[in-house]
Formats: C-alpha cells, sequence, structure tokens
C-alpha cells in the first residue's frame, strides 16, 4: 500500500493511526490515574488535532458497562486516588473483581508504600540503601499468584495482540501485567521483571509508562535486540528512547527525524529529545537552540529544563542561567527539575554547598532522581569529599547503571586517591557506554600508563587514530615508541612510526617526518608507503618554508588530561543574587 502523503510531506495513514490510537489510550489512562502517560498521549495528540479521520473518533466502553456494581465503589476510589489519599483508596477497592478495580487496589497500594519509604528517608545519601520495603514483598505475593493462575504464554509473535481490553488467560490485564512487572523490577527480579513487561506492550502498546519500565531494563545493544517487540508504532518510539539512554545517538535521531518528517514536528516531546541527543554528541550550540525554541512554544514546560541548564553550564551562559532559574522557580518551586537547575546556578557561582542542598531537596521530592545524584558527586569534588562524591556516584549507579558520568566520576575520584587500579575498572566502564568519547579514551591512556600497561595503551593509540582524535593517539604513540624500545622491532612499531610520520607531515614538522618515515622503512609492513612519504616530505620541503617551532613536538611531549565531564567550575561574583526560600 504506498503512502498516503499531503504537500507538506506529512503521512496521513501514519498521522490517522495515531490519532484514533490516542484518543482511546488517553481515556483508558484517565480512568486508572496515570497522570505522566495520559500528559504524554495528550502532547501527542495535539500534534495531529488537524488530522481529519474518515470515521468517528472511536471511544471505550462506558463505564457502567465496564464496572457494573463496582462504579460506585470504583468512583469513591478515584477521588481518594486522585487526592494522593493513597491508603483510603486501596481500602475501598480491596473487594474488586474488575480489572480497573484490581488495578487501581494494587497501583494504590504501591504508591502507598513509595510515600511511606520516601517520607521516612532521613539522608539522601543512603536512601537507597534502605531494605525493599513490606509493602514490595505482599504485592509480589499477591500479582505472582494471579500471574500463575492466569496461566498465559508468553506471545512469541512479533504483532502481539493490540487489544487494550485483552487479558493475560483472563486473569491480568495489560495494564496488571505492568504493576506486576514495576514490583518485580523494584525487587531487582529483573529477568522476570522483562518477560512480564514485554507481554504488557504486547497486550497495550500504548501504554507509555511500561515501555518506559522495560527500556530501564535495557543493559545493551544486543539485549535490546533479543527482545520480541510488538509491531505498532510506538515499538519506534520506545526504540529511540532506549537508543538515546544507551548513548547510541545516530540511531535515535534518525528515528526522530523520521517521525518529524512524517507530521509529528510539532511535538514537544520528540523536540526535547533531539535535543538531548545533540548534548549527548556535545553539539552545545544546536541543542541550546532546540531548547530555546521549546521555550517559545511552551514556555511554562519544566520537563527536561535540568538537562538545558546543565548546557548553559556548559557554554558559561551566566545571565541566561540566572534568568532560567528565576523564570521556573516562579512555575514550580517544588519541581525537582526546577531544583537542579538553581543547584546548576549556585554551582556557576562557585557556591558549592547552596548547589549540595538544592540537590539533596531534588532528591527528597524523588530519591530516583538520576541528575541530581550525579550532579552532587560533582558538587562534593569541588569540595574536596571525596567520601560524600563516591557516595554519590555509587547511588547514581544504582539508579541507572548506564550513567557513564558516574562511572567516570568514581574514576576521576579514585585518581585523586591515588588508586590507579579503581580508576582504570571505572573508567573502563564509562568507555564501555561512550565508545568515542575522546575524555574516556584519554582517561584510560593515563590509567594503563600508571599501571605500565603499554599493550593496552598501544591499543587505545589505534582507536584514537581512527576517531581522528590525531594529537592524543601521538601522545600514546610515542609513549608506547619509549616505552617498547628495548623490546627489538616488530611491526607494531613500524604502524607507530608510519602514523608519526604521516602526523608530523600533516603539521608541516618536515624533520621530524623525515625522521619518523625513515624508521618505517625498517619494517617490511610500513617499507613502501614510508617511501612515499619520502617523496611527498622531499616535494613539500621544496614549496613550503620549514617551521622548526611548530607545535608537533609539544604535542608529543606534553600530557593530554581529560576535561572535567562537568567542565571547569568558574567563580561568577557577577551573576545576581537568586532570593530563594523552601519550606519542607
Amino acid at each position: 500500500m504506498g503512502v498516503e502523503q499531503q504537500e507538506d510531506g506529512r503521512d496521513l495513514a501514519f498521522l490517522r493511526e495515531v490519532k484514533r490510537d490516542l484518543t482511546t489510550a488517553r481515556e483508558e489512562c484517565v480512568r486508572r490515574g496515570l497522570l505522566h502517560t495520559c500528559k504524554w498521549l495528550s502532547e501527542l495528540l495535539v500534534c495531529v488535532r488537524d488530522v481529519q479521520l474518515e470515521e468517528p473518533l472511536p471511544h471505550c466502553p462506558p463505564l457502567q458497562e465496564v464496572l457494573g456494581e463496582e462504579l460506585d465503589h470504583y468512583n469513591l476510589a478515584k477521588s481518594y486516588f486522585d487526592l494522593k489519599e493513597y491508603d483510603r483508596c486501596s481500602y475501598f477497592t480491596k473487594h474488586c473483581t474488575t480489572a480497573l478495580g484490581r488495578f487501581l487496589h494494587l497501583y494504590s497500594s504501591y504508591l502507598s508504600g513509595e510515600k511511606k519509604k520516601n517520607d521516612d528517608i532521613v539522608d539522601a545519601l543512603v536512601a537507597n540503601e534502605q531494605h525493599k520495603g513490606v509493602y514490595l514483598k505482599v504485592l509480589h505475593t499477591e500479582l505472582s499468584k494471579m500471574y500463575n493462575l492466569s496461566s498465559s504464554p508468553t506471545r512469541d509473535d512479533e504483532g502481539g495482540d493490540n487489544n487494550s481490553s485483552s487479558s493475560s488467560g483472563g486473569g491480568m490485564d495489560a495494564w496488571l501485567l505492568w504493576v506486576y512487572g514495576v514490583v518485580l523490577k523494584r525487587l531487582d527480579l529483573t529477568q522476570q521483571a522483562v518477560e512480564v513487561l514485554s507481554e504488557a506492550v504486547h497486550l497495550e502498546p500504548l501504554h507509555w509508562g511500561a515501555w518506559l519500565e522495560l527500556a530501564a531494563l535495557i543493559t545493551d545493544r544486543e539485549m535490546l535486540g533479543t527482545l520480541k517487540l510488538p509491531d505498532h508504532w510506538m515499538r519506534r518510539l520506545f526504540l529511540a528512547h532506549t537508543y538515546l539512554e544507551l548513548q547510541l545517538n545516530d540511531e535515535a535521531l534518525e528515528i526522530y527525524t523520521s517521525l518529524q518528517n512524517a507530521g509529528l514536528h510539532h511535538s514537544t516531546y520528540i523536540m526535547a529529545q533531539v535535543a538531548i541527543t545533540h548534548h549527548n554528541q556535545r553539539d552545545v550550540d544546536q541543542a541550546v537552540t532546540i531548547f530555546k525554541e521549546l521555550e517559545a512554544v511552551d514556555p511554562f514546560r519544566l520537563d527536561n529544563l535540568d538537562t538545558y541548564s546543565n548546557l548553559l553550564y556548559v557554554k558559561e551562559m551566566r545571565v541566561e542561567l540566572s534568568h532560567l532559574a528565576h523564570r521556573i522557580v516562579q512555575v514550580d518551586k517544588y519541581r525537582v527539575e526546577t531544583c537542579c537547575v538553581i543547584g546548576n546556578y549556585y554551582s556557576l557561582r562557585s557556591q558549592h554547598e547552596k548547589a549540595v542542598q538544592y540537590f539533596q531537596r531534588a532528591l527528597r521530592l524523588n530519591p530516583h532522581y538520576l541528575a541530581a545524584w550525579t550532579l552532587m558527586g560533582h558538587e562534593y569534588m569541588e569540595m574536596k569529599n571525596t567520601n560524600a562524591a563516591i557516595q554519590c556516584y555509587r547511588q547514581a549507579i544504582e539508579v541507572n547503571r548506564r550513567d557513564y558520568r558516574a562511572w567516570y566520576g568514581l574514576g576521576q575520584t579514585y585518581e585523586i586517591l591515588k588508586l590507579p587500579a579503581y580508576c582504570l575498572y571505572y573508567f573502563k566502564q564509562a568507555q564501555k557506554l561512550r565508545p568515542n568519547d575522546s575524555r574516556m579514551l584519554v582517561a584510560l591512556g593515563e590509567s594503563y600508563e600508571k599501571l605500565e600497561k603499554t599493550e593496552e595503551a598501544k591499543k587505545l593509540a589505534k582507536l584514537y587514530s581512527r576517531l581522528t582524535e590525531a594529537d592524543r593517539a601521538a601522545v600514546l604513540y610515542e609513549r608506547y615508541l619509549q616505552e617498547t624500545e628495548e623490546v627489538g622491532p616488530n611491526e607494531d612499531r613500524g604502524q607507530a612510526y608510519h602514523f608519526l610520520a604521516n602526523h608530523c607531515l600533516q603539521k608541516n614538522v618536515f624533520d621530524l617526518a623525515y625522521e619518523y618515515a625513515q624508521k618505517c622503512t625498517l619494517f617490511h609492513e610500513t617499507r613502501e608507503a614510508a617511501k612515499t612519504m619520502l617523496r611527498e616530505i622531499a616535494n613539500r620541503r621544496q614549496h613550503s618554508d620549514q617551521n622548526p617551532q611548530d607545535d608537533c613536538g609539544s604535542v608529543l611531549v606534553n600530557r593530554v588530561r581529560p576535561r572535567p565531564l562537568g567542565n571547569d567550575r568558574t567563580n561568577n561574583s557577577r551573576l545576581p543574587p537568586l532570593s530563594l526560600t523552601y519550606t519542607p
């Protein structure tokens, strides 16, 4: 079937499908109190508001038909749920037998337990070290019984069942499976959680919350490839989100760009994701530009402003960061993003104690808020409190093991403590997550050198040369040659000489290039290339004045230090003071 498009290039068939799906899914989320997914669906729905359907908008079955005699209990419990009186909601739904009633009972029980656990937190640094909670074990017992009774085979087909009213063997529908998956995830039963959440998205592909929980469990690209996912347009959004989490930024950007071209270019969610992609690619200017566009479209949107404040911090855009902090504190001072922005604001003023105070406030609002753990670790590093920094970075890894900044931060902390073996381990973990980031490679190279692991340093040099990090590669190749001088001739030394000869030739340092090219002729593998290079050196000497003070020599003898991920903490006394009060 051909793609139906308008003159502006939009894919009308795709947009009509999106509009039909979002309409019913939003109503299902409203009935269950899934506010964040409801907001997310509503924002997408606005993007297709002008798309005309050929049939009336679909609707969910009436509540009277779904609930029967439980309708009054549901309405009462839902009113308590909306007011965050979760214990009352759980109490008045404990005898419900419908899927909707059971969902409200179990989900409110989970939220009640989470709220009480968070309220009991005294010290943010030990928040995640507390016991898992009796409420999780009780919920796990009840949900596992329901799941086993349903005895539904795991869906092996690629398409799955996209009917939101479907349930697993008549026992658990997609929404109950999601609650079960969340409980399993919180109990660290990862494999079971992946299986249950995969089944949930097959039954209801439009529940974005289930996709997000599943994405958080994906450790690498190989694991992602093993999942059997429903053949639904939401799958593309899930893949893009997961690629972004795995630092596969090019793949994520490709999907988001295709969705924008198909007609979702007004989606603020996709715009923000594209900005984060550019942020990960260290294309700071482009990311800042997109966030400014987002601000113009939705000036009261607080989502992802923590990332925006990081970009302003990196660019040292002091005035813009000050204005951002003043603006969003007027919108909602009790959002985690607000606390993070203010923390970055105080950090840029070198008021690190105050910055820590606001990151701690963010964690009191949400102990699983990753950005606050990592940034608080950076602040403790600035305050030379290495023990607290290590705790923060470890907590960040507990929240999300894919946070390369936390791994890198741990490596830097142990570097300060002069423990190179620990540094090497943590820098390796960071480099696995960011394989093409030169900062990770430089840190690894330094650790290898301190531990006198010359072979590994040589491999890094080769990787640098492939990543066009020529100056850094030159440093490592030169060190490798110095440290293996007593070994005698080998082809690896020949390759090192060849790289350095070519590097110095590009820098117009002809004497040094000639010296390295002559040494290349001693090795069979590089002999012919060396002869060609010697002729080129002779020709270029005739047409160019030699500059013996060129910077190539300094490149080979000076260490290249990795720049901290948080960038230099610059004192900024010119920033206007920000008057902020906080009431616990």
